[in-house]
């Protein structure tokens, strides 16, 4: 299944352009988060069960935690366990996305936004990590399968539920 995953598609974006979309996802969520005194305030519905910023950000948050897991595992050639068609359903996604929100909610705002840049980091981390070879040789096709929200622009996740993707992405 892996190496079905890591398969070179020829419709990829460039390393460069995809960690440049997904540090300005997070950019424009953090300048959202900024923008309010207090993110936890009722401000949705923002979809997948989000009805505030602070919502949003652990849903965001345990997208990007699940991505970078993949990632890692496919650079240590296993398949993280979010492939298994088991959890390739709809059901299985919105099971995921309540979860993830509802588990935010317990968490203070000033944790949940460390968490939030601490895991943006990693993965950014993580992306800049490869050359070019390794990104045309399947990773990049993985990566931009994980992080693309289906029938959507690649590498927007925070914007697209903010209405706020920059035109011509």
């Amino acid at each position: 299944m892996l190496v079905e995953l890591l398969r070179v598609n020829t419709d990829i974006l460039g390393l460069d352009e995809a960690t440049g979309r997904l540090r300005a996802d997070h950019d424009i969520l953090l300048a959202h988060v900024e923008a309010q005194p207090d993110i936890a305030l009722i401000a949705g519905p923002l979809g997948d069960f989000c009805e505030s910023l602070h919502d949003l950000v652990a849903h965001v948050l345990m997208w990007d935690e699940i991505n970078l897991a993949v990632l890692a595992e496919a650079r240590a050639g296993r398949a993280h366990w979010s492939l298994d068609a088991r959890w390739e359903t709809s059901d299985a996604g919105r099971w995921l996305n309540r979860g993830g929100v509802l588990a935010g909610r317990e968490l203070p705002s000033d944790l949940l936004l460390h968490r939030l840049v601490t895991a943006r980091d990693a993965f950014l981390a993580e992306l800049e990590g490869y050359d070019e070879d390794v990104w045309r040789s399947g990773r990049g096709a993985l990566a931009q399968r994980v992080c693309t929200v289906p029938g959507e622009p690649a590498y927007w996740h925070a914007a697209l539920h903010l209405n706020a993707v920059p035109a011509g992405r």
